[in-house]
Parts: C-alpha cells; sequence; structure tokens
C-alpha cells in the first residue's frame, strides 16, 4: 500500500477568497501614448494633421502624377490619414466611456495597422526624397517643377512617419508584454 495518509502527510487547505474563483489580474499601467489615453490621441491628431499637409502639398502639385512616387505618397498619406482618424475617433470614444483599449485583438489590430502604415509611409517619403534630390541636384529642373513644394510635402511625409512610430511601439510593446 502505498499511499499517503492525512496523518503522515498533511494536506493545507486552500484558502477560499472572496472574490470567487477568479484571481485578481494585475494589469499593466497604461502609459501615455498607448490606446485610449490623451498622448495617444495627441499622437493620432498629429499623424492625422501631417498626413493631411503631405497629401494636400503633393497633391496641388500639378504635375504630381507624372512621377509614380509622388502618386505613391498621395495614396501612403491618405491611408495614413484614414487609419489616423479612425484610431482618433476610437480613442476618443474610450476617453468619453472611460474605457481601456487593453485587449489583446484589439491591440493586435492597431499594432498590424501601424506597422502596415508606417512602413508604407517611410517608403513613400523616401521615394519622393530620392526624386526630389534627383530633379533638385542632379538635372537641374526646379525652375519647371516646383520643388521646394515637393520638398514641403516629403518632409510632411517624413514626419508623419516620425509620428506614427511611437504608437506603434508602445502597441507592439503592449501585445508583446501580455
Amino acid at each position: 500500500m502505498n499511499g499517503s495518509h492525512g496523518s503522515v502527510h498533511p494536506v493545507e487547505e486552500i484558502p477560499t477568497t472572496d472574490v470567487g474563483d477568479a484571481a485578481p489580474v494585475i494589469r499593466m499601467k497604461d502609459i501615455e501614448g498607448m490606446p485610449g489615453t490623451r498622448g495617444g490621441l495627441a499622437l493620432r491628431c498629429i499623424q492625422l494633421g501631417f498626413a493631411i499637409a503631405a497629401f494636400s502639398v503633393m497633391a496641388a502639385s500639378r504635375d504630381f502624377s507624372s512621377v509614380s512616387a509622388f502618386s505613391y505618397l498621395v495614396a501612403a498619406a491618405s491611408l495614413q490619414g484614414v487609419w489616423s482618424f479612425a484610431l482618433a475617433i476610437i480613442d476618443t470614444y474610450a476617453l468619453l466611456v472611460k474605457r481601456t483599449l487593453q485587449n489583446r485583438s484589439i491591440v493586435s489590430f492597431f499594432a498590424v495597422g501601424d506597422g502596415i502604415t508606417t512602413t508604407l509611409t517611410f517608403a513613400a517619403a523616401c521615394a519622393c526624397a530620392g526624386i526630389t534630390v534627383l530633379i533638385d541636384n542632379d538635372l537641374d529642373l526646379c525652375s519647371v517643377n516646383k520643388c521646394v513644394q515637393l520638398q514641403s510635402a516629403t518632409a510632411m511625409a517624413f514626419l508623419c512617419w516620425f509620428t506614427t512610430l511611437p504608437s506603434f511601439f508602445f502597441n507592439y510593446w503592449s501585445l508583446a508584454s501580455r
């Protein structure tokens, strides 16, 4: 008989809690800049502003459609603007109803979306920077094209990308720390 007896090996009774079966969940503090915070809303609004500026300045150029990199910048900036606007609305709603946006599926969606839009915006800004340098320095066609306008749109795209990076990193960090 290999059984253990209670008198030889006493088994302690597990204390019950008033909460029930669910143990209290320790949550990571919402850091400003994460979804559903005032910092996150501010980042989204700044991203939206730079995306609108890049789109507007480039679309106002009379010959942006003749160069594929400039058309790509218009498409990437418009996608970034729509994405930032939608997430700004979600952040505003979360702040108004005082809800946290730390659900795993929501954070995954935000991280993937931010990663895609960040990559597209950066690629468009780099492509436009290359074409702008070619037009300005190598071809000396700034008298024909509006180089200042093209450079301004490119700078706005880089600033949009630069403000999108913190959102991506905060979402990815929140997702990875679970």
